[in-house]
């Protein structure tokens, strides 16, 4: 590739359950690049949130609460976030965490916050980053942009087995419901709504297994850098 590693950057965007997390880890392993799990860090203050009382409304708390924590990612087999030294791998995937993730992510001063810190590790050494808003507004200039989509059943379906896995008691209308919410909520909030536009390539994941949603990315990330050569 003629790109250097510092500047080859992949924007994996989409709703939760299309396997985003998954997908980037995958796709970070097969180019080399690092995988920075952006999706991680707003369920991050959202669990700091959640844990200091602070309403997830409050613009004024919350930018504070996110210019003063520290996100980290530890890589290796199981790669896990640390919130202020914390390992909370675990505790940022609760259904709890996660709809406090989506109301924290939509004030503008959180995001402002977070993005600084996004392009500073995408910039400093390249990466796969995914998220709801990465090819709109936090790389809008890499050409490497997919939108990942997937049926509503279908990705309820997918949370609901994931969270069964993890001992948790919960049943599959309110995964589902859940989920259409967190859709409304992420797509019409005012500061960067979940969207594509027509520089991205969309995959539904609905009936693909991981593998082939990651070969697709991956062919068509070193297709793009191959004719740049030329």
């Amino acid at each position: 590739m003629s790109s250097e590693k510092g500047s080859l950057l992949v924007a994996i965007d989409g709703p939760s359950g299309v396997g985003k997390t998954t997908t980037s880890k995958l796709v970070a392993r097969e180019l080399n690049l690092p995988h920075i799990d952006t999706g991680a860090m707003y369920r991050a203050i959202g669990l700091a949130a959640t844990r200091g009382g602070i309403g997830v409304h409050d613009a004024v708390a919350l930018e504070d609460l996110a210019a003063h924590t520290s996100i980290e990612f530890v890589p290796g087999d199981l790669p896990r976030v640390m919130l202020n030294g914390e390992d909370v791998t675990g505790l940022i995937r609760t259904p709890e965490i996660s709809m406090a993730a989506s109301h924290v992510s939509a004030v503008p001063a959180v995001r402002r916050v977070l993005v600084r810190m996004q392009q500073e590790l995408g910039r400093r050494n390249g990466g796969v980053l995914e998220g709801r808003d990465i090819g709109t507004k936090v790389f809008p200039e890499t050409p490497h942009k997919f939108f990942l989509s997937a049926r509503a059943e279908v990705r309820a379906h997918r949370r609901y087995a994931e969270l069964v896995a993890k001992g948790e008691s919960i049943d599959l209308d309110t995964v589902l419901a859940e989920a259409v919410q967190r859709d409304q909520q992420d797509s019409t909030r005012a500061d960067s709504p979940l969207m594509y536009d027509d520089t991205y390539t969309v995959i539904d994941t609905s009936d693909l297994t991981i593998s082939e949603v990651v070969e697709r990315i991956v062919r068509v990330v070193r297709e793009r850098e191959m004719s740049d050569e030329r």
